[in-house]
Order: structure tokens, then sequence, then C-alpha cells
């Protein structure tokens, strides 16, 4: 039976806390497409990226702790 997917922070590899990877995990996508992303809303949104980027960070359980085997 699948699992279902769950959205994480990753660890091995963030640039900041990891949630533009995990979220680019979730999606199976590249994580520099994700980050490019969160930088276009963050500048053209008055800075709204920024706060979800950090509501994200603190809300967002990491991968070891999803997946306690990595």
């Amino acid at each position: 039976m699948n699992e279902p997917k769950k959205l994480y922070r990753i660890e091995q590899g963030a640039k900041l806390t990891g949630v533009c990877g995990g979220v680019a995990e979730y999606f199976n996508i590249d994580a520099n497409i994700v980050r490019l992303i969160w930088v276009i809303v963050t500048l053209c949104s008055v800075g709204a990226g920024l706060i979800l980027y950090i509501v994200a960070s603190v809300l967002l359980p990491k991968k070891s702790d999803v997946y306690p085997g990595y």
C-alpha cells in the first residue's frame, strides 16, 4: 500500500532552513526552481514570501522526524 506524501524540511543540501528543498522533493522538481519562484513571490508581494518562508520553517517538521531512518 502506498504511503501518502508528506511535506517536510530537508537537512542535507539545505541552503537556509531546507523549506524550498522539502517543497521541491514533495513536488518532485528541482530545488533551484522552487527557490527562484520563492524569490519572485517575495519581491513581487512586498515580503509576503519571506513571511511564508519563516512560517513554513517553523511549522514544517524535519525529514528525519517524518522518516526516522534518514
